[in-house]
């Protein structure tokens, strides 16, 4: 009785036999145009020779048949039966070929470099995804080189080995010692055999596997002439058969090869599941179908060898789905002969009997051995082609630089010797069938990534993605996941979840380590289209005052000045949209090209190093009015559109450059990074306190225009704020000097919802008040101000309820549910004032008045000729203020500031209907907020606060 190979090791071992066979470019050649990728260039010297049956179907054939076809048949049919049986790789190859559609569909749509699975997924789904895909693909590889190399080394002992436990040799055939250090030493041999091939280089490699597919055919020819040729037979059983540890008892020691009867296979038709004799487990139906699983995968060996294909989108659909058919119809031929031939003893007790049944028992071992060493050959090579192509991305930095390098022939040999190492390292383990379980998630995992990448370019809808093979739809990539992932799930759930965890990890890592490529990110093409859809899904009609958020746009005339309000706005936008908006003036027709586009690098930079969430929407125009108003009309999509104008304040301060200064900021980053990395700001120089001295201040409007400006946000229905003494503000240094303000220890922000500038009108229940008063709201709601505490002062004339205003207040702030403290402040001196001074103005103004008219009439004739005459007839309160009133009041609110507040908000009026009175009402603004400190002023147009649920 000859020694029998047993099936555990083979059942766990031979997995999935990908190759990476790609031919390296010998040289990088210089990419010559942005649009064309670099991979076209990449093969000039190594030109790819192999065709359609050559470099895909003999891989792809040795890979999916392997020791299946020689051991695992009759396992399948003495387990499962005929009928389950067939059912089987029905299932099995449904689920690989939903994965062939995404393969032949990513193969066809350009043109592929040296990397195979590798390749498709990184250049799909994006360095991260892909290259925690291809660690694990060449972890993957290398282990299955190792099993493969033991499983032979197995074969070769059990055929030739002398046994171990000094029983007498059944075999003059059996010389070889036995052992561990054996094992070793033969395991060696073959990976140094391994080696010499695939240091040769793929073309070899090529030679190699059609010599060994020519064997194998044969073997498959010889198998097919027995069950007719061969007469029947008894057969004796292996003894580790004879022992069933389930069963008291001995089972039978022979078996029968009945040739084809009608009893035998009615005897085949139905499951028997029964112990496994190798391993001493009952199998199921899933345990058969985890093990008949692994034999049909290998559908990449193909498509992996892109790199040395003459026409890759031509042979690759082809040839995989030759090879796949192929062996379809081999797997379910052999069931049917083998059902109609041998007795359900001789299918469950001895795993190798084709060898038995063969018209010459050693041409099965030969087959058994060739399909083994060509297994671990390509796994071999495949991995240290993925490890090249990982080099070669620079996805892990200089740790991967050394396998780089290649021969003159283009083959990678430090990849090859770096892959063999850990090849021999994993063959010091021995047995390795845990391991095997791995191997075989791991590959599930790259076939489950190759579909994930044909659905994320399906489901993106890119123009540019249209492969030639169309039979394919998202539906068949969402089927190969689900399978792909169940099956991970059947073969061992831990094992699958840890392998998930573990491609996350690196995944992560990946995401954070490596530099950014230029590959394209498929998550941008989906999030692309998702937000399309959902922009249409906003219907402005449906807007409700519950669910209001401000949506900004900040007119920015240089960041290098605003880098303060920049991140200020950031805090309170609450979620919103916010965009930062940008003027420039000239005229396109003048100019040779768009002078924008070169500034767009700039701005976005400035977006990524100050840590804020804002888009950039810049515009060329004949006036900084004319810009703005083009940004109010179409900057957004849809219902995002900025409802909230943020204005820096007119005055002639001269701005700080915050981007050059030794400064810091928390949300920014300023602190040390924005300094050295400030060169890449292409921003105009600030004017400076010099340049002003002598005449040239910089600015590109007047103040008749910047009040014009806010005229018209104001009829847009925006809601306008102006952000006053920003130029030096740092919310990390405003926080912390507020919180170390002598005997308090808090951060204030001080609100006061009163239009100042109407002395006659103290209601603090307007809408411009309740925008006020929902902005502070929002800002004590961000992180960083949480702890501050919101102080609204009520202004109070002597004769009217304090008390009584007070609780009106907090019993508003109550439905409002904001938290505030209210400070009643008297201010009937700052009144009287104003009543004293109205008193006098009446009696001056038939003097005054004609002069100061006819002045500001000349003035507005000079800047704006087309103004409409009735619209300067309306009348405005602004004549009736005067600056001793406005020192009064702004010196109130700095009495009031005891400790001094971060930041304060203030109300602020509409501008006068009569544009005459603009430069007047800007003045009156410079009075009230002069010295204060950062301040907003606020005027409100929409209601933005509600009390209902």
């Amino acid at each position: 009785m000859t020694e029998r190979t047993p099936l555990l090791h083979y059942r766990l071992s031979t997995s999935v036999n990908e190759s990476e066979l790609g031919a390296p470019p010998t040289g990088q050649v210089p990419e010559q145009h942005p649009v064309i990728p670099r991979h076209r260039f990449a093969h000039s010297s190594q030109p790819r020779k192999l065709s359609t049956f050559f470099g895909v179907v003999i891989p792809t054939l040795l890979s999916m048949f392997s020791v299946v076809l020689f051991l695992r048949i009759g396992f399948l049919v003495g387990q499962s039966g005929l009928y389950q049986g067939i059912a089987m790789f029905i299932v099995a190859y449904f689920i690989i070929c939903m994965t062939v559609l995404s393969v032949c569909a990513i193969s066809t749509n350009g043109a592929l470099d040296a990397g195979g699975a590798y390749y498709m997924i990184s250049r799909a789904l994006g360095p991260e995804f892909g290259g925690s895909i291809g660690i694990m693909f060449f972890l993957a590889n290398v282990c299955a080189c190792a099993l493969y190399v033991l499983g032979l080394v197995e074969a070769i002992i059990a055929t030739f080995g002398v046994p171990e436990d000094g029983a007498l040799a059944t075999s003059t055939y059996q010389i070889l010692p036995s052992g561990y250090w054996w094992s070793l030493l033969y395991a060696t041999a073959i990976a140094l055999l391994c080696l010499l091939v695939c240091m040769v280089g793929a073309h070899i490699y090529a030679k190699a596997t059609f010599l060994i597919f020519l064997v194998v055919m044969f073997v498959l020819g010889t198998i097919f002439i027995s069950f007719f040729a061969v007469r029947p037979r008894t057969i004796s059983l292996p003894s580790s058969a004879d022992f069933n540890p389930m069963v008291n008892g001995s089972g039978p020691t022979t078996a029968n090869f009945t040739g084809f009867k009608l009893e035998t296979l009615q005897g085949n038709l139905w499951a028997d599941y029964t112990v496994d004799y190798t391993t001493g487990n009952l199998m199921t139906f899933a345990t058969v179908f985890a093990v008949i699983f692994n034999g049909c995968t290998g559908i990449m060996a193909g498509s992996n060898m892109s790199g040395d294909l003459k026409n890759p989108s031509y042979s690759i659909p082809r040839g995989t789905i030759t090879a796949v058919i192929f062996t379809f119809i081999i797997y379910n031929l052999l069931c049917v002969l083998v059902a109609c031939t041998c007795d359900r003893v001789l299918l469950q007790k001895d795993y190798s009997f084709l060898r038995d049944i063969n018209v010459w028992n050693p041409f099965v071992t030969l087959g058994v051995y060739s399909s083994t060493l060509s297994a671990a050959m390509s796994n071999l090579i495949g991995a240290s082609r993925i490890l090249y192509a990982l080099a070669r991305d620079d996805l892990f930095g200089k740790a991967l630089s050394p396998a780089k390098k290649t021969s003159n022939s283009g083959n990678p040999w430090v990849s090859v010797l770096i892959s063999w190492f850990l090849v021999q390292l994993v063959l010091f383990s021995g047995k390795l069938n845990t391991i095997a379980s791995i191997v075989t998630i791991f590959f599930l995992l790259v076939y489950a990534a190759v579909d994930l990448a044909c659905l994320a370019l399906e489901w993106a809808s890119a123009p540019n993605f249209r492969p030639t093979f169309r039979y394919f739809t998202w539906h068949t990539c969402v089927l190969g996941i689900v399978g792909c992932a169940v099956m991970m799930f059947l073969i061992n759930s831990i094992y699958a979840s840890a392998s998930i965890a573990f491609m996350l990890l690196l995944l992560l890592l990946i995401h954070y380590l490596s530099p950014t490529s230029s590959w394209g990110y498929i998550s941008q093409a989906l999030i692309f289209h998702q937000v399309r859809k959902y922009l249409l899904m906003l219907d402005v009609r449906k807007d409700h005052v519950k669910f209001w958020r401000p949506q900004v746009l900040l007119m920015v005339s240089n960041p290098r000045s605003s880098v303060g309000l920049i991140t200020f706005i950031n805090d309170i936008k609450k979620s919103g949209l916010y965009v930062l908006g940008h003027v420039q003036l000239g005229d396109l027709s003048t100019l040779p090209s768009d002078p924008l586009q070169s500034q767009y690098a700039s701005w976005l930079s400035l977006v990524d190093h100050l840590n804020i969430k804002a888009f950039v929407n810049l515009t060329l125009a004949d006036s900084v009015r004319h810009g703005i108003q083009h940004l109010l009309f179409i900057s957004g999509l849809g219902g995002m559109r900025p409802n909230t104008l943020v204005l820096g304040f007119y005055d002639d301060s001269i701005p700080k450059d915050k981007l050059a200064a030794n400064h810091s900021t928390d949300l920014s980053c300023l602190a040390h990074e924005l300094e050295q990395r400030s060169t890449q700001f292409h921003f105009a120089s600030l004017r400076s306190r010099n340049r002003a001295a002598d005449g040239y201040d910089g600015k590109v409007l007047g103040p008749r225009e910047y009040v014009a400006i806010i005229a018209d946000a104001v009829k847009m229905l925006k809601n306008v704020i102006l952000a006053r003494h920003f130029n030096s503000f740092d919310r990390a240094q405003a926080l912390s000097a507020a919180s170390s303000s002598p005997g308090k220890g808090f951060v204030y922000v001080d609100v006061w919802p009163v239009n100042l500038l109407r002395p006659d009108s103290t209601s603090y229940v307007d809408t411009c008040s309740l925008f006020l008063l929902q902005l502070a709201c929002i800002l004590n709601m961000v992180r960083a101000w949480r702890k501050a505490t919101l102080r609204l002062f009520l202004c109070v004339e002597e004769g009217r309820s304090v008390r009584g205003l007070e609780e009106k207040l907090r019993q508003l702030l109550k439905e409002l549910r904001i938290k505030a403290q209210i400070y009643p402040v008297p201010w009937d001196q700052q009144v009287a004032l104003h009543w004293q001074r109205q008193g006098e103005g009446d009696k001056r103004q038939s003097s005054q008045s004609c002069d100061t008219i006819k002045e500001e009439k000349k003035l507005a004739k000079d800047e704006d000729e087309d103004e409409d005459d009735y619209v300067n007839s309306f009348p405005s309160n602004t004549t009736l203020l005067s600056d001793d009133y406005l020192a009064a009041v702004n010196q109130l609110i700095l009495d009031q500031a005891r400790p001094p507040p971060a930041i304060r908000f203030l109300y602020l009026p509409r501008p006068p209907a009569d544009t005459r009175r603009y430069n007047s009402y800007l003045h009156q603004l410079e009075l009230l907020t002069r010295d204060l400190g950062p301040t907003l002023l606020i005027h409100g147009v929409t209601p933005v606060i509600t009390t209902d649920i």
